[in-house]
């Protein structure tokens, strides 16, 4: 049986990252974003959503069934978002969505790109959001959820100069910053190394396993994914 994985947010920070390492493990990637990714190989198979409350629409002929895993990195900022409202419908509304139309389509993994701090009492929106979404997602009932938490993601963020400069500062000071520190930050590369080695683990752990499984929901903190995806010298 051929593996697919299907995912949105292909086009963000993390996401471009995740479809190469997917394109390595997966035998088809199923790309469904606003507009295609600047890396593609033949092993994709891009469909373009141009308004995610459509979803629904574009879901329905892109062959994803029980054979599919699922990956979301899709997200966005208040500041991008332009307000609390829409903000909560592209980070909450629209991975719940999304994760329910691979449910129904008997998708039994689900991996979600979510944050540190997630938390449904912090007084900050973003985190509140993101624990919300969490909190959805975990009710819908996949048979393996699994969550990352990175902390500050280390890329180039379009639109975002302060956090770039930050980022380059921290760069050259880095290899003096120990990685056991809770919130060292953490390249997008690596985070989705981290969701790919984490995918493939759970495809290992049950490509034998006949039975049915209870749920699981794993979630994989920032500390974590720098274990996971530290290179030894």
């Amino acid at each position: 049986m051929q593996r697919k994985a299907v995912i949105i947010g292909a086009t963000g920070l993390v996401g471009q990252h995740l479809i190469k390492q997917l394109s390595e493990i997966y035998d088809t990637v199923i790309v469904i974003a606003r507009r295609p990714p600047r890396y593609i190989n033949a092993s994709m198979r891009f469909y373009q959503v141009t308004d995610f409350n459509n979803l629904a629409e574009v879901f329905a002929s892109v062959g994803v069934d029980g054979s599919t895993d699922a990956f979301s990195c899709l997200g966005t900022t208040k500041k991008q978002a332009g307000s609390d409202e829409v903000f909560r419908k592209v980070d909450h509304d629209y991975n719940v969505n999304f994760a329910k139309l691979c449910y129904d389509k008997g998708v039994k993994n689900f991996f979600l790109l979510s944050a540190m701090n997630a938390d449904l009492d912090s007084r900050f929106l973003y985190n509140q959001v993101k624990a919300e979404t969490e909190q959805s997602i975990t009710a819908i009932g996949f048979e393996q959820l699994v969550i990352f938490r990175p902390s500050l993601l280390l890329g180039k963020h379009k639109g975002r100069p302060l956090e770039n400069i930050s980022q380059t500062v921290f760069k050259l000071i880095s290899p003096l910053v120990s990685e056991s520190l809770p919130l060292h930050p953490i390249s997008a590369k690596r985070v989705a190394i981290a969701m790919a080695m984490a995918a493939h683990d759970v495809y290992e752990r049950n490509r034998y396993r006949k039975e049915s499984v209870p749920s699981t929901t794993d979630i994989i903190e920032n500390k974590q994914m720098l274990a996971m995806t530290r290179v030894k010298k």
